[in-house]
């Protein structure tokens, strides 16, 4: 089995679609290309995928719809490339699933350790949130998924996770009853690649409370402590 792995760049720009594909190989990685959604959904179906780099503005459908359209479909990683100064795209390709950003023009040498630090996030996480020898935890009636990478509803429906989703439940799940800042948790689900990123934090708690929460508006799972961060409050078990 080929471990090396292989990305995916969604650019109408073939001059930076060819940049990336160069730069990543030279660092180990495998590279694929498509100029835009079509063409990415068929690179898709013929290749397991371990990251994709999605831009923001693209012919057809947006980034944004395409972010939203695979994560509902899998839990790959994304990072997305957005206008320098589109501070509203940012929010709403995070709100949409993506897991990182780059604003452009960016330096390839960023946008690489932003690569790397999503996929040691995707592929280390699981084993951080939980001991490895627990597969799901029970809360508040839900059902954690930690192999599926999901989780369940008492009535059985499956709600899937983006990479940040997963990660920040991990660690809440991790420390039920304990007021995290927002520092320990960008620490604890980030680590030291968090950088300036702290905003992701509300971004990826506000999303996380819409699908867990009755009523996202007054949240009952995840409390906001005021001056100090946020507090996962019910009784987690063990499967």
């Amino acid at each position: 089995m080929n471990e090396t792995p292989h990305l995916l760049v969604v650019d109408d720009n073939r001059e930076i679609r060819d940049l990336l594909a160069r730069f990543m190989a030279k660092h180990e990685f495998r590279v694929s290309t498509a100029e835009d959604g079509k063409a990415m959904w068929r690179v898709l179906e013929t290749s397991r995928i371990d990251l994709v780099i999605l831009d923001l503005m693209l012919p057809g459908e947006d980034g944004l719809v395409l972010c939203r359209e695979l994560r509902a479909r899998s839990n790959i990683p994304i990072v997305m490339l957005t206008a320098m100064g589109e501070e509203t795209d940012r929010i709403v390709g995070l709100e949409m699933g993506a897991d990182d950003y780059v604003p452009k023009p960016f330096n390839p040498r960023e946008l690489l350790a932003r690569v790397k630090a999503v996929l040691r996030r995707a592929q280390s996480l699981p084993e951080q949130g939980k001991a490895p020898e627990q597969t799901a935890v029970r809360f508040a009636g839900w059902t954690f998924d930690l192999a599926r990478r999901e989780i369940v509803s008492a009535d059985g429906v499956a709600v899937p996770l983006s990479t940040g989703e997963f990660d920040l439940l991990a660690t809440f799940v991790a420390h039920p009853r304990h007021v995290l800042s927002r520092d320990q948790l960008l620490d604890l689900t980030r680590g030291r690649e968090a950088a300036a990123f702290d905003r992701s934090i509300d971004t990826q708690v506000s999303r996380l409370r819409r699908k867990i929460e009755k009523d996202a508006k007054d949240p009952q799972i995840i409390k906001t402590v005021w001056g100090g961060g946020y507090v996962f409050t019910p009784e987690v078990s063990g499967e």
